[in-house]
């Protein structure tokens, strides 16, 4: 199992976009075997930064639900509304 956390912190102004979409990719994630994969996203209490919680069944699920297009676009967009090195991907390891 791969389990992964993503943060990263968007300009206020973005946060309607970024939300609308991260919508557009979860939709999108819905057409996939979801028993394979599990996908949450959360926004902290400061309104700007999101986290985004991933835990798949192996690799091979990692990289088809990863390559769906509107995840791609929604990386793109969002990189490019400029996240000032706040972008931080971790992997965890489980203890069970």
């Amino acid at each position: 199992m791969i389990n992964v956390i993503v943060s990263y912190t968007v300009k206020p102004e973005f946060v309607p976009a970024n939300k609308a979409n991260i919508q557009k990719f979860l939709d999108d994630f819905k057409n996939l075997d979801s028993s394979a994969f599990e996908y949450k996203v959360y926004v902290k209490e400061d309104g700007v930064t999101f986290l985004h919680y991933s835990n798949y069944l192996n690799e091979e699920v990692q990289h088809e639900v990863l390559n769906i297009p509107s995840f791609k676009e929604f990386q793109r967009v969002r990189d490019e509304s400029g996240l000032k090195g706040s972008h931080k991907v971790e992997f965890l390891e489980s203890i069970i």
